[in-house]
Parts: structure tokens; C-alpha cells; sequence
């Protein structure tokens, strides 16, 4: 194997002989400048597979030397120093395309994993940009739709992140497809043969997440009877997302960090080290900024998480996209229930369109699957839509002229009947996708009469 060459660029000359003591003990060839505005010479006549940059130097500091790179369209990878009261520098650094970020007093050891990752990383990117210009590969989305801007900008994110091992952060409201994002970034990457792990943090009591994620030796906890690998075992070689990730003490964000950074964790009741290499995608609805603010989440966890930010727009931004959304739950659920559904009636779509939408997705989903049930005959029309979509004076004219007879009561009736039994009589799963809150349907259950079906 072609030994590696590293660029390494610090004003301090006593800190820079010992990084390249370090880094040359572990095989690698060092390159050595004292300040930024030497990096793009040097680099006119060297070629070198990885910069440590410094942050803070006399002349060019590191933040203007990686914006000249970048510029001068030299994308070797970067990883850059900082001290630790300046680790916002570091973010910025990423966000101009630094691959990560190191603490003075430096840690060899978690510098040699860096190293080792920024290395491991370029050649995969190499190997991804071959491949797709040899097979002339494209990135498949699978069921994202979305032609508006902000999904555009969504999707353009992905396909640049998608073959890197860069960890991101997915935000945005519930129900605007988060999981859906984290599962094209997997699917996408060269990890897709590897496992795709979830986690749903929220879902989990504090002391089950920790079992969850690390794992437990037996007998390390009342009932557990043997050992069990956690999900970050389970991910190896693969993707662990880990959705609502807001949801977590600060206790195991520590645990969650030292993963990230060295790549090693115990299991519960061991004081054994395990090592994984797995790619971490993170999502939440939260405000994660504000609850660093507020000291409910570490900083430097956010920082590590949101290397790569991905913002979901809700879907009032992005009202151009219900129609095609609209189209793919209505052919989805008209197969699921064997129903010869063409379309929507253009006052429905209208309808549809003119709504804000507070559930997102999942509430138009939600709303199409309760249509495709109500539906008589070939089109979705106004009658088939929740009476808090329709204008109020549409309201009685829908009354009068009911199809075969049928009135809003009649209707309504009918769907909750039909979603009962298509549920097994769950209650909570009807009211989610009737859209109404649990007590709601409980009262129209009994006003109908439907409590013995």
C-alpha cells in the first residue's frame, strides 16, 4: 500500500515537531509549512492526501486558507486544530468543507483515528466518483417526491453527502419525512449492502436506551439473562439513525460522543472496549441549538452531529408539492384496498392544495388513506375529505347533495366503521388516521352506535 503523504501547517514549531514525531511514527510521510499563505505553493508542486490545518496562525489563519483552497478548487481533505474555547471556528471550517476537527492539547490517539477516518473516506469518495461515471449511476430517492426549491436544495445535499462517511443531522417539524431522508443517505452510500439501524430515542425509557444502543452483559441489570448486542453492534460496517435524537440525557450523549470521536464503547456491565465503524445520522424536530442554550444538550455533541445539516421544509413551504404526494398515497392505498380509484376531482386537488398542512406529510397521508376508504366511485371528490378542509359554506350543500343518499353523518359513520375493521378495532391506530384525537373518535363511536362492531 502507497504510503500516505500529510501536509501539516502550524505557526507553533515546538506543537509541529511533535505532531510529526506522532503522525510519522504511524507510517505516514510528513509535509511541513508554518503558515497558511504557504499551503497553495507548496501544493503547485506536491501532491499530498490529507491537510492538518491549524486554525489560528500569524499571517493567513486557517479559515482563510481553506476558503483560498476551496476557491482554487483544491479539494484535498482537511482536518483542522483548534482550541477547545474556539470549537465554533471548527464548525465553521466544516461548513467550508473541512471532514473534521481536533482539540488542542491535542489527543494522539483520537488524532490518529481522525486521520485514519479523512484518509478512509477520500478513497471511498474516489471510488464512488468511478464507479458512477463508469456506470453512468444515478442517486435513487426512492419515494421522496418533491419538485419545489426547498426540496431541490434537500435533494442536491444528499447526493454530495451520500458517499462520504460525514455524519448528519436531519431536522424539521414532525411528519415531514426524516426517516425517509436518513434511508436515501444510507441507500445512497457505499455502506447500502451494510445494515440500516433505527432507533427511535423518544420511544425508549433512559434506562432501556443505554441496553438499546451499547448493549448488556448478562447479569448486568435484574432480568437480563444474557449477553445482548446493542444497535450500534448491530450497525457495524453500516448506518445507526437515531431519530429524536433531542430525546436523550446528557448521560448517554456523552456515551454517544465518545463513539463518534474514538469509535469504542462497553457494554453494559463490561469493562470491555468494543469497536465499531459505523456512519451515525441523527434527526430531530427539536431546536437543538436552543436546548445547548439552555444546557439540556452538549455542545460538542451538537457540533459533531451537525456537520452536515439537512433542514426538512414543512409542507405549507412547499404547497406545489401535494399534488404529486397527494398522487402517490392515493394509488398506494387504492391498491391496499383493491379499489379502481383514478384520481382527484380538480375541487378536491384545489382543496388539498389550499391547506396548511400542521401534520405535514404524515397528515396528508393520513387524510388520502381516509378518502381512498370513503370513496364510491372513480375520483376523490370534496365529499371524501375531512370537514375541517372544506369551506364552511360547502358544508351543507355537501349534505344535500350526498352520493346514493349519503349525508356527512352517513359518511363519517361508514369510515370509522370500515377503519375499525381494517385495524382489529385499535382505536388510537383509527383516530390517527381518521386524523382526529383519540377521545374525539371514542364519542363518535358511541354517538353511532358502533361500540358492539
Amino acid at each position: 500500500m502507497q504510503e500516505k503523504t500529510i501536509l501539516l501547517v502550524d505557526d507553533d514549531a515546538a506543537h509541529r515537531t511533535m505532531l510529526k514525531v506522532n503522525l510519522m511514527g504511524a507510517g505516514y510521510r510528513l509535509l511541513e509549512v508554518d503558515d497558511g499563505d504557504q499551503v497553495l505553493p507548496l501544493l503547485m508542486d506536491q501532491e499530498v492526501d490529507l491537510i492538518l490545518l491549524d486554525l489560528k496562525m500569524q499571517r493567513m489563519d486557517g479559515l482563510e486558507t481553506l476558503a483560498l483552497l476551496r476557491e482554487k478548487g483544491r479539494m484535498e481533505p482537511v482536518i483542522v486544530i483548534t482550541a477547545f474555547s474556539s470549537v465554533e471556528s471548527a464548525v465553521a471550517a466544516m461548513k467550508q468543507g473541512a471532514v473534521d476537527y481536533v482539540t488542542k492539547p491535542v489527543d494522539i490517539e483520537a488524532l490518529n483515528l481522525a486521520v485514519e477516518k479523512a484518509l478512509n473516506i477520500e478513497a471511498l469518495r474516489e471510488e464512488n466518483a468511478q464507479l458512477r461515471e463508469r456506470l453512468g449511476e444515478k442517486f435513487d430517492f426512492g419515494n421522496i417526491i418533491g419538485r419545489s426549491s426547498g426540496m431541490q436544495r434537500v435533494f442536491e445535499t444528499l447526493s454530495l453527502v451520500a458517499p462520504s462517511d460525514a455524519t448528519v443531522l436531519i431536522t424539521g417539524e414532525s411528519g415531514t419525512g426524516k426517516e425517509l431522508i436518513a434511508g436515501a443517505l444510507h441507500h445512497n452510500s457505499l455502506r447500502k449492502d451494510g445494515p440500516f439501524i433505527k432507533v427511535n430515542c423518544a420511544a425508549l425509557h433512559e434506562n432501556l436506551l443505554e441496553s438499546e444502543l451499547f448493549g448488556h452483559e448478562r447479569g448486568a441489570f435484574t432480568g437480563a439473562e444474557r449477553q445482548r448486542k446493542g444497535r450500534f453492534e448491530q450497525a457495524h460496517r453500516g448506518t445507526l439513525f437515531l431519530d429524536e435524537i433531542g430525546d436523550m440525557s446528557l448521560q448517554t450523549q456523552a456515551k454517544i460522543l465518545r463513539v463518534i470521536q474514538e469509535g469504542e464503547f462497553e457494554r453494559l456491565g463490561s469493562s470491555q472496549s468494543v469497536n465499531v465503524d459505523v456512519r451515525l445520522v441523527a434527526a430531530t424536530h427539536k431546536n437543538l441549538q436552543q436546548m445547548v442554550e439552555e444546557g439540556s444538550f452538549r455542545q460538542d455533541l451538537f457540533f459533531r452531529l451537525s456537520v452536515v445539516p439537512i433542514e426538512l421544509p414543512p409542507l405549507r413551504e412547499r404547497p406545489e408539492d401535494v399534488p404529486a404526494l397527494a398522487d402517490y398515497f392515493l394509488k398506494k392505498y387504492a391498491a391496499k384496498n383493491r379499489k379502481d380509484i383514478r384520481g382527484f376531482h380538480p375541487q378536491a386537488l384545489m382543496l388539498l392544495g389550499r391547506y396548511d398542512w400542521p401534520g405535514n406529510i404524515r397528515e396528508l397521508e393520513n387524510t388520502v388513506e381516509r378518502a381512498v376508504i370513503l370513496c364510491l366511485g372513480e375520483q376523490i371528490t370534496p365529499r371524501e375529505l375531512p370537514p375541517h378542509l372544506l369551506p364552511v359554506d360547502m358544508e351543507p350543500h355537501l349534505e344535500k347533495s350526498g352520493r346514493q343518499g349519503f349525508t356527512l353523518r352517513d359518511m363519517e359513520r361508514e369510515a370509522i366503521r370500515t377503519i375499525l375493521a381494517q385495524t382489529g378495532g385499535n382505536r388510537s391506530k383509527t383516530a390517527r388516521i381518521l386524523g382526529i384525537a383519540r377521545q374525539t373518535l371514542l364519542n363518535k363511536i358511541k354517538e353511532y352506535g358502533l361500540d358492539e362492531h
